[in-house]
């Protein structure tokens, strides 16, 4: 396909030409090849990666090993794609100096789903807060299977502890793409608002994610008050 495009039109070219915003989602995966295989091109390639993990946002979820099924996509090929959605993945999310205020799950959604929505497995983390509701820290406690992880209290609240953070906001995602909260997210919910109330901490929120769509607990009203 590379073969037939005129000189000017090529990826590398046209991006030159007229701005990365120009190219296309092939185009772009085909830069981050860098250069096909022996037998097909980096535009073929980038054709059938897009097409085996049905498009770009598909693409957000891929290990490498789904990378790899691709015939002409290696280990270094398959690192430099998952690389290169990692950054991508990165510049959406606000730098821990900026200290956001997080008042409402809107804009804690905000900070949260470019970077978790859209991940192929199950993982719980806190924000931590101080007493102005001002970010601390974001922490990932548990990566699990496809749909489930396992969380203890201790685990969350010796994090919390150890930020000096006046009140938390759990929150994970759901790789279904659907963030309705299921009886074992809410049973968790209770048990970390209850162990909060002990420590000394609040559990101001729950949030589920997924891809762009999130839901809270305490806009809903199911977050349970000790």
């Amino acid at each position: 396909m590379m073969k037939a495009l005129a000189p000017h039109d090529r990826p590398r070219e046209k991006l030159e030409r007229l701005g990365a915003a120009a190219l296309g989602d092939n185009e772009l995966v085909a830069l981050v090849l860098a250069g096909g295989s022996s037998s097909r091109d980096a535009l073929s390639l980038a054709n059938d990666l897009l097409d085996r993990c049905a498009g770009l946002r598909g693409l957000t979820r891929a290990a490498a090993d789904d990378l790899r099924l691709v015939p002409g996509v290696g280990r270094a090929r398959a690192a430099q794609v998952l690389a290169a959605v990692e950054l991508g993945r990165r510049t959406l999310v606000r730098e821990a100096a900026d200290r956001p205020r997080l008042a409402t799950p809107r804009q804690l959604a905000a900070l949260l789903l470019p970077q978790y929505g859209a991940r192929a497995v199950e993982h719980f983390g806190i924000v931590m807060l101080d007493t102005k509701h001002r970010m601390l820290r974001v922490r990932v406690i548990s990566i699990g299977c496809l749909d489930s992880t396992v969380v203890h209290p201790r685990e969350v609240f010796r994090e919390a502890a150890a930020a000096a953070a006046a009140a938390i906001v759990l929150f994970h995602n759901h790789p279904s793409g659907d963030p309705t909260p299921s009886a074992d997210d809410l049973a968790l919910t209770a048990r970390m608002v209850k162990a909060g109330a002990i420590m000394g901490i609040d559990v101001l929120d729950h949030v589920i994610l997924a891809d762009q769509r999130y839901f809270s607990l305490a806009e809903s009203g199911q977050l349970q008050p000790t």
